[in-house]
């Protein structure tokens, strides 16, 4: 399994091009994961769902299943913050998984960035960043030796993971406990905030 982040302040294209990478992923032949950073109270389930009323009754996880997809849902009993090597823990075996957000986690990664979002970039202070996609390379503040790909070129960049496929194989870190992967809440968040994507805008 090979595993790449997406970094990048909310607003440079981070779920644009990850969803343009799934699709070309897909017609390469490569089964294809999302982890993905949310902040605050996302919920995907619905009020008045069967669900949902399990949830509210006090179940710690909801599985649901149809003949199509499966979905599950879990309250943490401590309020928690997983890591990004936490949910990976928890995908079905695939060929690629592309993790947007979790800026400070230990996994290579591209940076996105956009000389009109006005932000700073990440790449000089941040080790694993190993490319930065842009769609003004000219304009990047800091001189860099990594590969600039074009952030308007998903065919390119999803070529460029594709050359690179054997740096990005995956290994779990070796402290990685199997009943915290299950049980993300056992982490709380002020020790899981190094790995989180803070809430400062950027991921």
């Amino acid at each position: 399994m090979k595993v790449v982040g997406f970094c990048g302040y909310s607003g440079s294209g981070k779920t644009t091009l990850v969803e343009q990478l799934v699709a070309r992923l897909r017609l390469a032949g490569q089964r294809v994961s999302v982890v993905k950073h949310a902040h605050h109270d996302f919920d995907i389930d619905q009020p008045g769902k069967d669900s949902h009323r399990h949830r509210e009754a006090g179940a710690f996880e909801v599985v649901i299943a149809s003949s199509k997809r499966l979905a599950k849902i879990r309250e943490y009993e401590v309020q928690g913050t997983p890591t990004a090597h936490q949910l990976i823990a928890e995908l079905y075996e695939c060929d690629w998984v592309l993790v947007e957000g979790f800026k400070h986690a230990d996994l290579l990664k591209i940076e996105i960035w956009r000389a009109t979002t006005g932000q700073r970039v990440q790449y000089p202070n941040n080790p694993f960043v190993v490319a930065i996609a842009t769609d003004s390379p000219s304009l990047l503040p800091e001189p860099t030796q990594l590969p600039v790909l074009d952030l308007n070129d998903a065919d390119a960049i999803c070529d460029f993971l594709l050359r690179h496929a054997l740096r990005h194989e995956y290994t779990p870190p070796y402290d990685l406990d199997p009943e915290s992967a299950a049980c993300a809440d056992a982490q709380p968040a002020a020790s899981a905030g190094a790995a989180a994507g803070r809430d400062d805008g950027t991921d």
